[in-house]
């Protein structure tokens, strides 16, 4: 096997030759763009532009080796350990490249789960051509009246031999508008003692017959988000993830998944962001107000407590062990986050939060304030969380 030094030398040999390393932005107020939006705020050509350049950069990785380093060799991967993963985003992450936003919900949380839950053909399909950008894939579970309660879904797959036959409506489908497949949890039984039992997973071609793709408009004027409505949408069997009418163990690998990624820091509300909100402090002369200084630094402390919980749970998952709980804490504790910065922002800014007088770094932070409601939702929201919460953590009765 390759050293992690070999590993290291070849990566930066492939980096030198095909990206330019990234010049640090500047750090001086005023200077550089002010953008501190979660959700991207773009046009249906610019996500075409931004898709293409994504999908170009992301194949010439994968060729040479570093588009899925820990990976099965049987799927297109490398098979190396990984902490070889980690050196290569440390490294890329000092160069100028195409984000990979477009494969994050697919290759954080529908991967994983094509990996663990489908059958041999549907792997060999999917799996190389995802971690080579080819194919984009989205995460179909919520739904207007459902919301984050998956038990309570009633988009219906009904099967017809050897194909399901699909009906119904999920909602904040993040990148429906350009994905090519996308994961979809269904009703296929109905178990009055259990809402959990009857679930069905599946891969949905997002461009079948029946499938219609409509944009969500944001408070912030955006559309990141999509409903997606399904009208005899036909399913082969292999299709299928995992067991009929056992889809929520499926749904648990992705849901760990993403609330990994989320809570992780994957999803907005870095320590990035916490840099920009006391550089806006010092801006705004209320850095040696004590009231303000013990808010930052609670957002701070949270972040890095944040942190460590993340590396606690990647280190059970390297030992092989399923993460707990501590998944829906980590996606809380941002939300938490979040919310106080939000708070802060409002007590700091006021009317400028509201109305554009085209000064640098005040009201651009709208875009974050609008998005924070958004947050609470996506990824389970917070009431849903705290019920994990206090049923696996504290031991109270449920509801």
């Amino acid at each position: 096997m390759i050293t992690r030094d070999e590993f290291r030398a070849e990566a930066t040999a492939f980096l030198e030759a095909n990206a330019k390393r990234r010049v640090e932005a500047t750090q001086e107020w005023g200077q550089g763009s002010d953008e501190v939006s979660i959700f991207p705020e773009r046009t249906p050509e610019e996500d075409a532009a931004m898709l293409a350049e994504a999908k170009e950069w992301r194949a010439k990785v994968y060729d040479a080796g570093f588009g899925w380093i820990s990976g099965p060799e049987a799927y297109g991967g490398r098979g190396l350990p990984r902490e070889y993963e980690r050196v290569w985003q440390g490294l890329e992450s000092d160069y100028d490249v195409p984000s990979i936003g477009p494969f994050g919900i697919g290759l954080g949380m529908v991967a994983p789960t094509i990996l663990a839950h489908a059958v041999e053909d549907v792997k060999q399909r999917y799996l190389p051509a995802m971690y080579r950008g080819d194919t984009v894939a989205c995460q179909l579970f919520s739904e207007p009246v459902a919301g984050s309660d998956l038990a309570g879904i009633q988009t219906k797959a009904i099967r017809d031999g050897d194909e399901w036959i699909l009906n119904g409506q999920k909602v904040w489908t993040s990148g429906a508008h350009y994905s090519d497949i996308g994961e979809i949890i269904t009703r296929t039984t109905t178990f009055e003692e259990s809402r959990h039992r009857g679930l069905t997973m599946f891969l949905v071609d997002m461009r079948a017959p029946g499938v219609e793709v409509r944009p969500l408009r944001q408070m912030t004027g955006g559309a990141s988000f999509n409903e997606v409505f399904f009208t005899d949408v036909r399913i082969p069997d292999e299709m299928r993830l995992g067991d009929v009418d056992q889809g929520w163990t499926v749904a648990l690998t992705t849901l760990m998944n993403e609330r990994m990624a989320i809570g992780g820091g994957g999803v907005g509300g870095g320590m990035n962001l916490a840099n920009r909100l006391r550089a806006l402090a010092r801006h705004l002369g209320a850095a040696d107000d004590p009231h303000v200084r013990q808010q930052i630094a609670e957002v701070m402390i949270r972040l890095s407590v944040n942190r460590y919980t993340t590396l606690r749970a990647m280190a059970k998952m390297r030992a092989g062990q399923l993460p707990g709980p501590e998944l829906s804490t980590l996606k809380l504790g941002l939300t938490n986050n979040m919310q106080q910065m939000s708070e802060l922002l409002t007590s700091l800014l006021g009317p400028r939060l509201i109305a554009d007088t085209d000064e640098w770094g005040t009201y651009a932070w709208s875009a974050f304030v609008l998005s924070v409601p958004g947050m609470r939702v996506a990824g389970g929201t917070d009431e849903v969380l705290r019920n994990i919460v206090g049923e696996r953590v504290l031991g109270l009765p449920k509801g």
